[in-house]
């Protein structure tokens, strides 16, 4: 297809809703269209990247023995109740009914779907293990669609599920899903992280996020320098300095008139905000929780999630009639000692390691110093509830965590036997028993992936895609393969490109240079030839001086002897005895008779006089 009739319709402007880089460049180089809020319409342009992410994808999945299957993204009612998720999964799922009234979904994911795909199908050990996958799009009504195709409301993903018969099995599946990740995301170009991950929703104790680095990416990433670790900011772990030794002191009532926030309070009392302990009031599926973190650090909800067992959105912030009537308080003096109320306390552990911590004491403009677990107040121990910060110590306390930001491009999930046993999907092992499948659950975002490639690849003039997805490819030609110059410059060109990123090639720009120049040169000589008139030997008259002749000149005043053949300018070299008809000497002789005597007016300003001694053919 000619490019004249390529439908291709780009922007001058950036949309006015565009945050990010590629969501910008997308719209405007004609790759997606906006339909409505976090749903896009994809272009000719943006089809032929998604069509070469999924070729790559295909590729890696099959060599490492995955099959490819395609399930409806319409989804039972029935199966999502027997895995629990229909009322888990929150307000993010699609749920429609059908004429007869019957209650389905939009798949945001297809782990019951494939579970009871196979549920019927596979009976024994001998067919395991089993891995298959999809390519097709899902559907979340996110609250916030934002960062254009980043997170929106349909995408196209591919998700795979492996079913094996034990714990060593899955293992191995989840290694292989591993290595086909690693190889998918390097043949995308895209600088990635590997980092532990929260399972949330999807179930199972293990999980592995891959993140591409950007800054632009909403999730956070917290890793060591000289370690493998790596972790979102929603499992992160780290080591809190405290000092244990310190010896235990007389509980005391004080008066903290005005003091609510922590801040507050720890110049109040002038004391370290992590000696304050901060009570989150939470409402849990109706319920009044607190929550007792140190003041310095912020709970983590991924990680008081995973400890509740609850969906989040079953999780909320406790509303101020509530606070009084448990505490019997003004809201900022909940505290975990002399509640009016049974009321659930769950305390982070590292709350049981302070000596003499400042609490509410669940009484207006009052608080409680040198408070001590256990002495003073209980509640249940939860291991870690605590968000890391950059320049943490790591867990082994060797390290300082760094941190980073990144776009979640590929998750992997040890699953177990969670949807197994939930939808009965059982097979019968070497023994003729029945065991439930043990399953993993592997996902790349196909189209998030392009946001995450643009946000690593582009410069000022736009997008510069690797080319292994880029749309088009632009081949270089050597309009001459006999000229060495030309296939020099051609294979310059190929080797700067194999160093990657364009944009700050000096190699790439320095082969480009000599290309242009090469170029030019091939331009001036194809007018040459066009203008070119070809001067046979016998039409060349020996009575004047023309271009082709041969003139024997006499300098004047030193009777030196000289001869010179006149040629055209791209022709000339004194050294060979040619010089140009736009030389000084070529354009003073041009056209004077045998005998004639002429002055030459050199560079330098001299003049000098000049005989035509003779004139003939060459």
């Amino acid at each position: 297809m000619r490019l004249s009739n390529y439908y291709m319709p780009t922007l001058r402007d950036d949309p006015q809703d565009a945050e990010t880089q590629s969501h910008k460049l997308l719209v405007r180089g004609a790759f997606i269209r906006k339909t409505s809020s976090g749903v896009y319409s994809y272009l000719p342009l943006g089809m032929k990247v998604i069509n070469k992410i999924e070729n790559i994808v295909r590729k890696s999945m099959e060599k490492y023995d995955s099959i490819e299957v395609s399930t409806s993204v319409l989804q039972s009612k029935d199966i999502w109740e027997k895995s629990g998720r229909w009322q888990n999964f929150g307000p993010e799922m699609f749920k429609i009914k059908d004429r007869h009234d019957r209650e389905f979904c939009l798949g945001p994911t297809a782990e019951e779907q494939f579970t009871n795909l196979i549920k019927d199908e596979l009976n024994s050990y001998k067919q395991l293990p089993l891995n298959l996958y999809q390519i097709v799009s899902k559907f979340r009504d996110e609250k916030r669609p934002r960062f254009g195709i980043n997170r929106s409301r349909d995408f196209i993903m591919k998700d795979a599920y492996s079913f094996d018969v034990d714990m060593e099995g899955l293992e191995k599946s989840y290694q292989k899903m591993w290595d086909v990740y690693v190889e998918v995301f390097d043949a995308l170009d895209l600088d990635y992280k590997i980092v532990e991950g929260d399972s949330g929703a999807m179930g199972g104790n293990i999980s592995h996020e891959f993140m591409a680095l950007a800054e632009t990416g909403e999730g956070e990433i917290f890793y060591t320098e000289n370690s493998n670790y790596a972790a979102t900011d929603e499992s992160a772990k780290f080591f809190l300095e405290i000092d244990e030794n310190e010896k235990e002191k007389e509980l005391e009532l004080v008066e903290t008139k005005d003091a609510k926030t922590i801040e507050e309070v720890s110049n109040f009392l002038k004391i370290d905000e992590n000696k304050c302990a901060k009570a989150v009031d939470l409402l849990v599926k109706g319920e009044p929780v607190l929550v007792i973190v140190p003041g310095d650090r912020e709970l983590n909800m991924a990680k008081l999630i995973s400890y509740l067992q609850v969906p989040e959105h079953e999780i909320e912030m406790m509303d101020d009639e509530t606070i009084r009537k448990i505490t019997g308080a003004e809201p900022g003096f909940t505290g975990p000692k002399d509640l009016k109320e049974d009321v659930r306390v769950i305390v982070d552990k590292s709350i049981t390691r302070y000596k003499n911590m400042v609490i509410g004491a669940n009484k207006t403009d009052h608080h409680y110093i040198n408070a001590n677990y256990k002495r003073d107040f209980d509640g249940e121990i939860a291991d870690d509830l605590l968000t890391a910060k950059e320049g943490d110590l790591s867990q082994d306390g060797k390290e300082k965590l760094q941190l980073a930001r990144g776009i979640e491009v590929g998750n992997i999930f040890q699953l177990g036997t969670k949807y197994s046993e939930s939808l009965e999907a059982y097979f019968l092992d070497e023994n003729g028993k029945q065991k439930p499948f043990i399953m993993g659950s592997y996902g790349i975002g196909i189209t998030r992936s392009i946001s995450a490639i643009i946000e690593q690849h582009y410069d000022e003039n736009g997008i510069i895609w690797p080319t292994k997805v880029a749309p088009f490819e632009a081949w270089i030609t050597l309009v001459n393969k006999n000229n060495e110059e030309q296939k020099e410059i051609a294979e310059k060109i190929k080797i700067a490109r194999d160093f990657g990123d364009l944009s700050e090639n000096s190699e790439y720009d320095e082969a480009k240079n000599e290309q242009a120049q090469i170029e030019e040169k091939i331009v001036k000589l194809d007018n040459m030839i066009a203008n070119a008139k070809i001067i046979e030997e016998v039409e060349i008259d020996t009575n004047t001086v023309s271009v082709g002749a041969t003139v024997s000149l006499v300098q004047v005043a030193t009777k030196k002897k000289m001869e010179y053949t006149i040629v055209g300018s791209a022709e000339s070299n004194p050294l060979e005895g040619k010089i140009s008809n736009e030389s000084p000497v070529g354009r003073a002789i041009l056209g004077k008779k045998k005998g004639t005597k002429v002055q030459v007016q050199l560079p330098n300003g001299n003049v000098v006089d000049y005989k035509i001694e003779d004139i003939k053919r060459n």
